[in-house]
């Protein structure tokens, strides 16, 4: 998707201009292209953009840490706001308190909307927070529950943890 030139918008039949969309988005790692629409709309002192998409990707179970996968879907619609000073660099300093109506999306009137890092940064909300493979996962299981073999006993440790094992033995015997 090419970047849109703002006041060109504004030349667009209804002010609109949509794109298809089927294509990898770069840093959005999935197993399929992200395909959908994606709609902005210039609406005079702001832009309406509204998208619908879906792709597959693939997620680790944060219980059981197997992979799977999950498919992921958008559809959205946000309120950006053009503002001359959008683009503009302020000395801030590294700590600053922001009023709860300065939380809002502007670009420059005279500036580009990028179409392609709007739909990633939307598909990165969509991603669950929380990605279990199965509602009722169990989680890790131990080894001692997995096999049942009688070789196994309940005092068997990890080989790994042995040297552990011997400095705990130490500190206790002396």
């Amino acid at each position: 998707m090419d970047a849109i030139l703002i006041p060109q918008l504004t030349k667009a039949p209804e002010r609109t201009e949509e794109f298809q969309v089927n294509e990898s988005l770069p840093g959005l790692e999935t197993l399929t292209p992200v395909r959908g629409t994606v709609r902005v709309q210039h609406q005079g002192n702001y832009l309406e953009v509204s998208g619908q998409a879906e792709t597959i990707i693939t997620c680790t179970c944060n219980r059981c840490l197997q992979q799977y996968n999950q498919r992921l879907a958008v559809n959205t619609k946000e309120i950006i706001w053009l503002d001359a000073n959008a683009d503009q660099l302020e000395d801030l300093p590294l700590e600053r308190e922001v009023p709860i109506e300065d939380l809002v999306e502007t670009v420059s009137p005279d500036g580009y909307f990028y179409p392609s890092e709007w739909l990633y940064e939307q598909m990165c909300l969509a991603i669950p927070q929380i990605q279990l493979c199965d509602r009722n996962c169990p989680g890790i299981l131990n080894t001692n529950e997995v096999n049942n073999d009688s070789n196994i006993s309940e005092g068997t440790i990890d080989s790994r943890w042995a040297a552990l094992k011997n400095l705990k033995n130490q500190i206790s015997d002396s």
